[in-house]
């Protein structure tokens, strides 16, 4: 199943608005995504992430509820590179 996952951008780094990209950091999985659809994203920021995309910003409150929720139901396996049963 693809979910949609918050995660805190670390750092930016590209030229806006085709090649911006982020460091993104998932619970301590850190994955380079791109911020082509969110260029005022910055660090500090939590953004929502699909298939390699940053689709929107969400404030931090909500990022670490759905973060949690995802945790609590092993929906993170596919981001740690685990096969679920």
């Amino acid at each position: 199943m693809c979910l949609a996952v918050p995660g805190k951008v670390l750092s930016v780094s590209g030229d806006p608005p085709y090649d911006l990209a982020g460091r993104v950091s998932f619970g301590g999985i850190v994955k380079e995504v791109s911020l082509a659809y969110v260029p005022d994203a910055r660090p500090g920021d939590y953004v929502i992430v699909h298939v390699g995309f940053a689709l929107s910003k969400v404030d931090e409150a909500e990022a670490k509820r759905v973060f949690e929720y995802l945790e609590s139901t092993e929906g993170l396996d596919e981001l740690r590179g685990e096969e679920s049963a």
